[in-house]
Order: C-alpha cells, then structure tokens, then sequence
C-alpha cells in the first residue's frame, strides 16, 4: 500500500487507479456490463492486466471504485455553506446540471440498479448508496423545516426516501435527447410538494 501511494503521489497527471476507474466507467456506459473487459479497461489506459490487478485486485474492487466516482458525482451537488433550504435547492439544480451535462452518469447508475437484484456484490454497494443518499437528505429535510423553509407536515425521513426512489428511477429511463427533460419534471413536482419551487418567469 506504501509503494501504491507513492507512485500515486509522484503522478502529477492524475493517478493511474483513477484513470482505471475512469475508463471502467466510461466502458459500462457505453457496453453495460456485459461488454466491460478487464483487458479493455487496461488497453484504454494503456497498461497491462497485471498492473490493473495490481491497483484493483478484483473485479469487485474496481465496481465498488466506480460506484465511490459515481457517487462522488451526485455529492459535488451539495453545497457546503447557506440554509439547508438554499441546499436543497442547490442539490436539485445541481442534479439537473448532471443529467444534461454527463448523460454517462445516469447510465452508469441505471446499469448498477438493473444488475443489484442478481449480484449481491453490486446490490450490497447500491443499498450503501441510497442509504448515505437517504441519510443526507433526511437531515438536509429536518434542518430546512427547522428553518421553516419547507412546509411543516413533511415527514424527513418518509420525504427522503420518496426522493431517493424517484430519482434513481431517473436512472432506468433511456438516455435520450429528453432524458434531462423527464428528470426536470420529477425535481420540480418534488420541489412543489416542499414548497421550494421557484415562481415561473412572467412573460
């Protein structure tokens, strides 16, 4: 682990396990997972199998790499600072941002949730993904009532799962020119039931 973190360290163009887990990614949006190849995945870093094992000894070592990018993604729409009313906002604006701008996660994801049910592996990583998902927005939901900022008779808990089912059915539909359109729909009918919704421009 010693030499890994060296030789990560000394790489000043990004490290080679993220190129790894970048270029596995990539290959399960465009293939799914029955077209991601160990030896594809190096080829397109250029190494060789041997030290892609050496980063991620398992297959399941590099799924579970690509689920922390994955999620790491979806958490950049957090904003650290403001009311949790203004976060929420932020997050829902942030996740419109992703589904325009990197239609690949949302097909990385849809991959993971249709293959969770028959590899335990991949369903114990997604549970651990809703979970924290849930877990955020269920304080994010007692803060922003606390500050009055959402409607009072929201139930936190009930309203995050709610969110959390919805939006990881964003990740099964086709990824297509609306795509980002049907998931603006589910994030403003969402906003509505918070009272959080902007007021539509007057024309």
């Amino acid at each position: 682990m010693e030499r890994q973190a060296a030789t990560e360290a000394a790489d000043g163009k990004g490290t080679r396990s993220e190129s790894l887990v970048l270029a596995a990614y990539r290959l399960i949006a465009e293939r799914g997972f029955e077209g991601l190849r160990t030896r594809d995945i190096a080829n397109a870093v250029g190494v060789n199998i041997a030290t892609l094992h050496y980063y991620f000894p398992t297959k399941e070592a590099l799924v579970r790499a690509v689920v922390a990018h994955a999620f790491t993604r979806f958490r950049s729409t957090l904003a650290p600072e403001g009311t949790a009313t203004d976060q929420l906002r932020q997050h829902f604006g942030g996740l419109r941002r992703l589904s325009r701008e990197e239609p690949d996660l949302f097909a990385v994801m849809g991959e993971l949730a249709l293959r969770a049910p028959r590899d335990p592996v991949i369903g114990s990583l997604m549970q651990a993904t809703d979970d924290a998902w849930h877990g955020m927005m269920r304080t994010l939901l007692r803060r922003a009532r606390a500050e009055g900022g959402i409607d009072a008779q929201i139930d936190p808990d009930d309203f995050a799962a709610l969110v959390v089912v919805a939006l990881r059915g964003t990740y099964l539909l086709p990824i297509a020119s609306s795509h980002h359109e049907r998931v603006d729909r589910a994030l403003r009918q969402i906003e509505r039931i918070l009272g959080i919704a902007k007021p539509p421009r007057s024309r």
